[in-house]
């Protein structure tokens, strides 16, 4: 068995010895011992890396306990919108949402299966009506209807099969946030309020028929969750976020499709084409110069 010397014994014998022995050679000594101590736990690390299968990039996270947000008073809110994001997984910065090994959407639906979180009704985006289990098993799956020819009868029947909906059906989520600028201290803040995922539905020839929400989550109430759950880094797997980072600091890309107004509209209803995107840039840039006004005057 290998002995590695007691470096507090080496550093005493230096303390003690400081004159009638040579210092170079002790502290080859206790570089030597040092060395050695690395490259055992070195060792010992690699072992229990190539036990695991040498996987780096199945990862759980240890327990975290999500701070709260500091309370705001009202009286300190001189400005505030509320504004409606879409997110669409297909884009390169958003690819972590569509990680085949742990999609959003799955850690979503397991978690509302499992009772840790509460889905409301998508008819609107306020969180007033919980789904009770028949609506979100509903809601959850698609059903499809075939056509049997029995071989012998010709007799035709009708069957119904019913799937899960699979996150790579989920192309898109739907971000409800509100923007406000906080007197006290003098900046502009925003609070993610409710995601919803969106389920793309097309026809048999392939083209779109229509999109759909399938349920909202109020963030607020999943932090705890989401702070639980890597999220994949591309450029680094010894260093992933959770979710909850990703959404606190904003790690994605999205667009603007509505806005507060007074009739509830979303920008496509009133426009068209490519002055979809100009008036989501706008509303953008109008929220980042009114910061910006206030602080120049």
């Amino acid at each position: 068995m290998l002995k590695i010397p007691d470096l507090g014994y080496l550093i005493q014998t230096v303390a003690e010895h400081d004159i009638q022995e040579p210092i170079p050679r002790l502290m080859r000594s206790i570089f030597t011992t040092m060395a050695l101590l690395c490259f055992v736990s070195t060792q010992a690390q690699q072992h229990e890396f190539t036990a695991k299968g040498g996987d780096a990039t199945v990862k759980t996270l240890p327990p975290k306990r999500v701070l709260p947000y500091a309370p705001i008073r009202e009286a300190d809110i001189a400005w505030e919108k509320r504004i409606w994001r879409v997110i669409d997984t297909r884009e390169k910065i958003n690819l972590p949402f569509r990680y085949p090994a742990q999609p959003l959407f799955d850690i979503l639906m397991s978690a509302i299966k499992t009772g840790k979180i509460k889905a409301y009704s998508a008819e609107n985006d306020k969180f007033e009506r919980e789904l009770s289990d028949e609506e979100i098993e509903r809601e959850l799956s698609h059903a499809d209807t075939f056509e049997i020819v029995d071989p012998h009868t010709y007799e035709i029947t009708f069957q119904i099969v019913k799937d899960e909906i699979h996150s790579e059906e989920i192309a898109r989520y739907r971000l409800k946030e509100v923007w406000f600028f906080d007197t006290s201290v003098s900046r502009m803040r925003t609070r993610i309020l409710g995601i919803a995922p969106v389920r793309e539905v097309y026809q048999e020839d392939g083209i779109l028929k229509y999109e759909t929400p399938l349920f909202w989550i109020y963030y607020p109430h999943c932090r705890e969750l989401l702070a639980q759950y890597p999220v994949f880094n591309e450029k680094n797997d010894q260093a992933p976020m959770s979710w909850e980072d990703l959404f606190e600091m904003r790690r994605f890309s999205s667009y603007i499709y509505k806005a507060s107004n007074i009739k509830g509209e979303r920008i496509q209803d009133y426009l068209s084409g490519r002055d979809i995107l100009v008036e989501s840039d706008r509303i953008k840039h109008e929220i980042f110069n009114l910061e910006q006004d206030l602080w120049s005057h």
